[in-house]
């Protein structure tokens, strides 16, 4: 969900959550996705990029002066936090800083703690008799004023070793939020620990290691909306619906990375899947099981297309315009994702993702709930006119799309309206702009630390 957004290296873009699908034992490094956070992080990623289309100047100044206001008025502690968060994930930070009111502060803890939490995980140079009880305990570090982690060789590291400053503003907040954080970090590092050495073979474990990684950040994110009262306490009641937006997310994710996860040695799709049409996963890219794999790849989209129509029932009981573009955009995003993805050669031979053009369009027009079903209803026809008439999963294809389309075309009147003080558009823009913000600010920050260390020296 950024949504949600975001293969959770742990899972909302719209993130990197890593749990191990395959044996430790295999040598494969750890994958995972806190779901809406990395695929509206890619989106967010490709729209930025310079483009003369869209530089109102105003607006640009604007935003950013709004951004650099709402971190003048912080602690130095969770100014830290917001740079830990630009540094992990850049694209994302604009993201959140879209939220209204204090969401914002419990959403970025919340991903810097679920980003610590998966670090530990996805560092394979921690031996499993110590990564197991961190992974199950971790949710008790949150308390600890000193608990800090030095010995980890990741990329992100400086959440744990910095993680008295995350865990110092984790109690700053409300403690609504702190219950819901703790509670789903708890689940998570169990989740974690229990994939560490179990690989995915069936279809229900598949569903299973997808709601430990994204799942989970569905849920947890509801419980904040809710929490937040910007939405209704049912949002964050209905764990089904929020978890099916973590799945979607989470399961195009795997099956558009399939290339690139298999050259690292990494296995995300479900045996019982692939078992039906190869003796090895990687043989699928073999040009002479062209049609075989071509199966296995639109079984395992039919599958995660089943999770729309709760998307779109999630998607309808959102009221507030921040909460409803930070989760409706990277979900669109992953129907474009599937449709590019369905039937075609070119999963086995690259990485396949949407246009630039493409990623920009979603994101300026999904901003209400009608849109949003003309765009699922659109990608979801693409889908139904590649079916093949021989494809072994034509009849569960053709099902779950016709549910899709009965979904889609429910009555508009039954739509309940989003408060909000600023139009979807200028909101969708303002995202878009302050990804460019906070890309330009972080880059002249490290200009500016890479000079004074050179006169240091």
């Amino acid at each position: 969900m950024a949504g949600a957004c975001c293969k959770c290296q742990v899972s909302l873009t719209v993130f990197k959550r890593s749990l191990s699908v395959a044996p430790r034992g295999s040598g494969s490094a750890a994958r995972s996705l806190l779901p809406g956070w990395r695929m509206a992080e890619r989106g967010l990623q490709e729209a930025a990029r310079p483009s003369s289309a869209l530089r109102p100047a105003g607006l640009y100044r604007h935003t950013v002066f709004s951004y650099l206001s709402c971190q003048e008025s912080m602690s130095d502690s969770l100014r830290t936090c917001y740079l830990y968060l630009n540094q992990t994930s850049r694209s994302f930070a604009a993201v959140i800083q879209a939220l209204d009111g204090e969401l914002r502060h419990a959403v970025c803890i919340f991903y810097l703690v679920l980003r610590a939490l998966d670090t530990v995980e996805d560092d394979m140079s921690i031996p499993l008799d110590k990564k197991v009880p961190m992974l199950n305990d971790f949710h008790t570090y949150l308390y600890q004023d000193e608990w800090s982690f030095s010995e980890s060789q990741e990329k992100d590291r400086q959440v744990l070793e910095d993680f008295p400053t995350i865990s110092l503003e984790f109690r700053n907040l409300a403690l609504e939020y702190r219950d819901v954080i703790s509670d789903i970090c708890h689940r998570m590092g169990v989740g974690m620990a229990e994939f560490l050495e179990k690989k995915v073979g069936s279809m229900k474990e598949w569903d299973q290691y997808c709601h430990y990684v994204a799942g989970l950040v569905g849920i947890g994110l509801s419980r904040l909306f809710s929490a937040s009262q910007l939405e209704d306490p049912e949002v964050g009641r209905d764990t089904e619906l929020a978890n099916s937006m973590g799945l979607f997310l989470q399961k195009t994710n795997i099956i558009r990375d399939y290339l690139e996860d298999t050259q690292e040695g990494r296995a995300f799709w479900p045996q019982e899947a692939w078992s039906q049409f190869a003796g090895r996963l990687e043989d699928l890219a073999q040009p002479e099981k062209l049609e075989s794999a071509l199966s296995c790849l639109n079984l395992l989209v039919t599958d995660a297309l089943r999770h729309v129509p709760d998307v779109i029932t999630y998607l309808s009981r959102l009221r507030n315009q921040s909460v409803f573009n930070f989760c409706a955009i990277p979900q669109v995003m992953a129907i474009a994702t599937l449709s590019l993805c369905y039937n075609n050669p070119l999963v086995f031979q690259r990485v396949v993702k949407i246009r630039k053009g493409q990623a920009v369009t979603l994101m300026m027009e999904a901003t209400n709930m009608r849109a949003v079903q003309t765009i699922i209803t659109q990608y979801s026809q693409e889908i139904l006119q590649k079916v093949s008439l021989t494809d072994p999963s034509r009849d569960k294809t053709l099902h779950i799309l016709a549910l899709i389309r009965e979904k889609s075309a429910l009555s508009q009147s039954s739509l309940p309206s989003r408060t909000h003080h600023l139009s979807p558009m200028y909101l969708s823009a303002a995202m878009l702009l302050a990804a460019l913000s906070w890309q330009y600010l972080s880059t002249t920050a490290a200009q500016a630390q890479g000079t004074n260390d050179m006169q240091g020296q």
